[in-house]
């Protein structure tokens, strides 16, 4: 492989893990991905409600109003997921492994992750429970 093809390969490996991470800085975002991960591939899931962090209520139409016009483009954009509108929904897109595998890693490590960034996280906090015994 020559060095153009490096260059070019390592800038398209780089913007690939730049649009996963940046998809996943919000909350919503990240909550959508999990309820996808923990719901059969070729199921859609609920929305505003699968977008919410079970410890944080969220107010249903603003969350809504930035499902629509913010994060649920942002995901689909980037194959992430497919969306609808009415009733509001979103699937598995055609890149989803993307961005599960980050969320697959993390559940499979969920022991060695430091308590503060598992406290409060539901799904991390059960599995540290199950797997220590608690």
């Amino acid at each position: 492989m020559g060095l153009d093809a490096r260059i070019e390969n390592g800038q398209r490996i780089i913007e690939g893990w730049n649009s996963v991470f940046k998809a996943l800085s919000a909350e919503p975002r990240r909550q959508l991905i999990v309820s996808l991960l923990d719901a059969p591939s070729d199921q859609s899931v609920p929305l505003p409600e699968s977008a919410v962090n079970p410890n944080v209520p969220a107010d249903p139409n603003a969350l809504r109003q930035e499902l629509h016009h913010q994060h649920l483009p942002m995901l689909a954009d980037r194959g992430f997921i497919n969306w609808e509108t009415e009733p509001l929904t979103a699937t598995r897109g055609s890149r989803f492994d993307q961005v599960a595998t980050v969320f697959k890693a993390l559940h499979e490590t969920s022991t060695d992750i430091p308590e503060p960034l598992v406290i409060g996280c539901q799904r991390l906090e059960r599995e540290q429970q199950e797997y220590f015994g608690e």
